[in-house]
């Protein structure tokens, strides 16, 4: 397990050094696809106007943080990934931000309102499809432990077009992780599959 998320780390290490911080350095298609699943995984935040924490649970270089930084939120703000050079980048970023800081160590992280996670569990790469949603769930209790008021996450898929779908992407069951959800973190849990995209966004409720 330690070593498919090595790989994982790598590959975006990989896609950082070649498109620097920019939606292609985290591996989405296009900045209105970002958006789209930003604007979907928010919608655990309420109410949006007051100051809150959140952890972003592989936060890449902070593209989260800026987005909701000009759609006028005011928030503390804790990226985490496990590629060192995101974090790095992140720090060098917003070096002049005291409400924005970046981490590769959980252990690290303290309570904070919300987690949320975009993108995070996609590439699996030649990772086992059983082994990788133990990964995922093992994340999703991570971010329920650091998460005061609730958690959301995207996930491509598993009712994508056949010829579409790629061997090294995790296409995730929207009922399993919503049974999930339900059974082990919150009664209050939305899934989402409404928007013209090949995911669906769980938001988890306390």
């Amino acid at each position: 397990m330690t070593q498919k998320l090595d790989d994982v780390r790598k590959y975006f290490t990989q896609k950082l050094e070649k498109h620097g911080a920019t939606y292609l350095g985290v591996d989405y298609n296009s900045p209105e696809s970002q958006e789209a699943r930003f604007d979907e995984l928010i919608r655990v935040i309420r109410p949006a106007t007051e100051p809150y924490s959140l952890l972003d649970f592989g936060s890449g270089y902070g593209g989260t943080y800026d987005y909701l930084l000009h759609l006028g939120h005011k928030l503390t703000y804790l990226g985490y990934d496990i590629a060192e050079s995101m974090v790095n980048k992140g720090n060098e970023i917003y070096a002049e931000d005291k409400n924005c800081s970046f981490t590769t160590n959980i252990e690290k992280v303290p309570l904070l309102d919300y987690a949320i996670a975009s993108g995070t569990f996609n590439m699996k790469l030649d990772a086992d499809y059983d082994a990788w949603t133990e990964i995922v769930i093992n994340a999703l209790h991570q971010m329920n432990d650091h998460a005061r008021k609730g958690f959301s996450s995207n996930f491509l898929t598993k009712y994508s077009d056949r010829d579409r779908m790629r061997d090294d992407l995790y296409y995730a069951d929207p009922l399993f992780i919503f049974d999930y959800c339900k059974n082990n973190f919150s009664r209050n849990v939305a899934l989402l599959h409404d928007y013209e995209l090949y995911d669906f966004t769980i938001i988890v409720r306390k």
